[in-house]
C-alpha cells in the first residue's frame, strides 16, 4: 500500500479549505495548490459572474497576458514559477500580494475598463485585465 507524502496531503487539505472559502469576498486570498501543473488557462469568450477566470504565472510571464472578465468576477492567479510574484494593478484597484511558488491567490475584478498590471517584484512582467 502506498502512503501519501505528508506535504502532498497537507497541500491537498489546504487547497480544499481554500476553495471552500474563495467565494469572492473582494479580498485577495493566497492558498497552497496541490497540483498546479494541470491548471488550465481560461479566458471566457463571453464573461459572466460565474465563469472561471485564471491567470497563470510561468517562466516570469503572465498567461494569458490579456484577460477579459465581468465586473465583480473572481480571478484566480496561479504561480507555477520558481519565484514569488504579485499581480498588481497599476492603479492599485487589485493586488494579490506575494504569491509563493506552487500557490495561488484570488481577487475580485474592479469596475469596467482596461486595468494594466505588473508584478511588483519583477516589474518587467506585465499584462492587462479588461473588465467589461
Amino acid at each position: 500500500m502506498t502512503r501519501p507524502r505528508p506535504l502532498r496531503a497537507a497541500a491537498a487539505l489546504l487547497l480544499s479549505a481554500a476553495l471552500a472559502g474563495c467565494a469572492g469576498s473582494g479580498t485577495p486570498s493566497n492558498s497552497a495548490s496541490g497540483s498546479v501543473a494541470d491548471a488550465a488557462l481560461t479566458s471566457p469568450a463571453a464573461p459572466s459572474g460565474n465563469a472561471a477566470a485564471q491567470v497563470t504565472i510561468r517562466n516570469f510571464a503572465f498567461a494569458p497576458a490579456a484577460l477579459t472578465v465581468s465586473p465583480g468576477q473572481t480571478v484566480t492567479v496561479v504561480n507555477q514559477d520558481s519565484a514569488a510574484h504579485t499581480l498588481t494593478a497599476d492603479d492599485k484597484s487589485f493586488d494579490t500580494g506575494p504569491i509563493q511558488p506552487g500557490a495561488s491567490a484570488t481577487f475580485t475584478a474592479p469596475q469596467s475598463g482596461a486595468h494594466p498590471y505588473i508584478c511588483t517584484i519583477h516589474p518587467f512582467m506585465h499584462g492587462t485585465l479588461t473588465v467589461g
